[in-house]
Formats: C-alpha cells, structure tokens, sequence
C-alpha cells in the first residue's frame, strides 16, 4: 500500500513538471492578448480607412484637367480623345451624386464604351466590358438601382448624357449614353414612358469626340470592334 502512494504521488510530481515545461515551450498567439496600442488601432481602422478615402477623393479632384472649361465638372478621357461634361447637380442630384462617387471610386476607369450606334447614341459605364468576353456587355452595373429624376424642360437632344436602364421604372446603375442627335422619344414625357431616361448632364466640349466614337466600326450588339475605352472619369 505505502509503495502505491509513492508511485502515485511520483506520477503527479512528473505530470505537474510536465504541464510547467510545456507552458515554459509554448508561445502565446499575439491574437490573444493585445496591448492597449493595439486596440486602439484596431479600433480606428474604420477612421483610417474614411480620412484615406476622403484624401484619394480631394487628390482626384485636384486632378481635374486643366485643360477643360470652366463650366465643365466632369470629364470623361477616352483612348480617342476626351468629352467634358457639365453635371446638373441641382436639377438631378441623385443621378449626379451617383455618378460623381462612381467616378471618383475608379468604378469607370479601363471601361469601353460597349454600345455605339451611328446617328443615335453611344453607351458606357458598365464593369463587365472590361473583360474580353462581349457576351456579359450590358449587364454590368453596381449592386443598386437608383430613382429616375425628371425635370421639366431637361430633353434627350444632341449633346446631353442621360442614364440608361432596363426599361423599368427606377431600374438606373452606372451605364449612361450621349445622345450624338435629338432623342426626344427617350423622354420621360414622351411614349414609351417605360423608357424614359434620366438627363442630367451635357456636353460642353468635345461632342465631335463623341461623333466619332458613334461611327467606329462595330460587330454584333453594336460593339466597337476596336475597343473604346474609358481611361478614367474625372470630377470636381
């Protein structure tokens, strides 16, 4: 019996000694303890992440071309020349808000224009035409629709740059089209009303840029055969 007790309490000694050089071995994951450094940066990640935001915003607006008039405020540099644009950020402020946080987040830079139809429109602003499979052009947009805004007296004639959509009411993304000759029957007061597009903006320079680009060759689905690209959108 006393022999059992001595073996037994020489098995606790050596588990115990065991369990001490294990914990002496073993490092301790930086995840779990954290110093109070690390959490107050943890905790001001999302801070960091809007200041930087808010700069890359402030920086690409103070990039805006020199070179483009005074009333334009945004312009859009295609691989065949640029197109300024004067936005109506009081007649449509939900469309022009959209488009300017578009353009200021790159969403439209190395796009093409997909759609080009002589003597009507040409169409840009959808992600997907930056791959080399056509058959997705079209379908691309962000993950949201947008309210249509129809104001009085705002027309889809030559110059203008309105939303496109998918025939339903409110059904706006990011895709837009210049109209290169008047379009009145895209009017939202003009039948078919189920195809009414938002104006909310004009060209100011550059329309024979879009002339152009309405008369380069195409192929199936009005595609450019050449590519047309977006270089970027700029803002102010």
């Amino acid at each position: 019996m006393k022999n059992f007790f001595v073996i037994l309490f020489s098995l606790v000694i050596l588990i115990g000694i065991f369990f001490i050089g294990y914990a002496l071995i073993t490092p301790i994951s930086p995840r779990e303890t954290k110093t109070q450094e690390e959490v107050q940066a943890e905790t001001s990640i999302p801070k960091q992440t809007m200041e930087t935001k808010n700069q890359t915003e402030e920086l690409m607006k103070a990039e805006f071309p020199m070179e483009a008039p005074e009333e334009a405020n945004a312009l859009i540099r295609t691989n065949l020349g640029d197109i300024a644009i004067k936005l109506y950020d009081d007649k449509t402020p939900i469309t022009v808000k959209n488009f300017r946080t578009l353009a200021l987040s790159g969403f439209y830079d190395k796009t093409k224009f997909h759609r080009v139809i002589p003597r009507f429109m040409i169409q840009g602003g959808d992600p997907t035409s930056r791959e080399d499979n056509t058959s997705h052009y079209g379908r691309g947009g962000p993950d949201y629709t947008i309210a249509d805004e129809f104001v009085e007296g705002l027309s889809n004639v030559r110059g203008t740059i309105a939303m496109a959509n998918t025939g339903q009411p409110n059904s706006g993304g990011s895709q837009f089209f210049i109209n290169v000759i008047d379009n009145i029957g895209l009017d939202y007061d003009k039948p078919p009303l189920s195809s009414s597009h938002t104006v909310f903006g004009e060209v100011v320079k550059g329309i024979e840029i879009a002339d152009a680009i309405s008369k380069v060759k195409t192929g199936t689905n009005d595609i450019p055969l050449a590519p047309v690209i977006v270089e970027r959108i700029f803002v102010r």
